[in-house]
């Protein structure tokens, strides 16, 4: 097959303990999963689930016992930091019961889900699509895949993201008003899912800003958590 240029390389996240790596196909994220965050961000607490994508390519994978490093992004003046639990997809398939979700499920990982907060709530107020302010460059930082096996109890987790050694948040991820079993049944009514998806589940109460210089840490029992510094532009 001839191209008219070379093409992108996979976007891939290493595994715990495996050789190869895991290829990523899409991005989805849930959103306002965690009631006292829906509350925080001007939501009712529990809704309907409701969901949106960022680009592969924005991933920025952070090493065990390294800090990974992200720009700070252009056009905003307030961005946010959101640690989520990430749900690494397996074996796609459509209309996938809650009770069969766990067969679909390769394993896990810790993300954030950072966010241009200045640019989404200017397109909310303008009625307009928000990608502006979730979908930029680096703006999914994530740690090394943990299959499902090695981490049985994942429900139960406890999920935290601290800012220069102070905790700005600290949840469970019992929590999680949709949880990931019936995250997986909703998402995939509306898309088919595919192996190599991943899926941001939502992010606990305390999200706010980082500047340049600030070192973000975000935890997950049983997984591998993430360093990731704020660097300039």
């Amino acid at each position: 097959m001839n191209y008219t240029f070379a093409p992108p390389a996979t976007i891939s996240v290493p595994v715990v303990g495996q050789p190869e790596q895991f290829p990523v196909h899409r991005i989805y994220c849930v959103g306002r999963n965690y009631e006292e965050h829906a509350k925080e961000m001007g939501g009712p607490g529990r809704e309907a689930p409701f969901f949106f994508l960022k680009p592969a390519d924005t991933l920025v994978y952070a090493a065990p016992g390294t800090s990974a490093s992200m720009p700070y992004p252009t056009l905003t003046a307030n961005l946010h930091h959101e640690i989520d639990l990430v749900v690494a997809i397996g074996t796609g398939g459509r209309d996938i019961a809650a009770a069969d979700a766990a067969r679909h499920i390769y394993g896990y990982a810790v993300g954030l889900d950072m966010t241009r907060r200045d640019l989404q709530n200017d397109m909310k107020k303008a009625g307009r699509p928000w990608c502006i302010g979730k979908g930029f460059d680096d703006s999914a930082p994530i740690g090394a895949i943990t299959p499902a096996a090695q981490v049985p109890n994942v429900g139960q987790a406890t999920i935290s993201l601290s800012v220069n050694g102070a905790v700005r948040q600290s949840s469970t991820i019992a929590q999680l008003i949709w949880n990931v079993a019936e995250t997986i049944e909703q998402l995939s009514k509306a898309w088919e899912l595919k192996p190599g998806d991943l899926i941001f589940t939502g992010t606990p109460a305390g999200v706010g800003a980082v500047n340049v210089g600030d070192v973000m840490q975000g935890d997950i029992t049983g997984l591998s958590g993430i360093r990731v510094a704020v660097a300039a532009a």
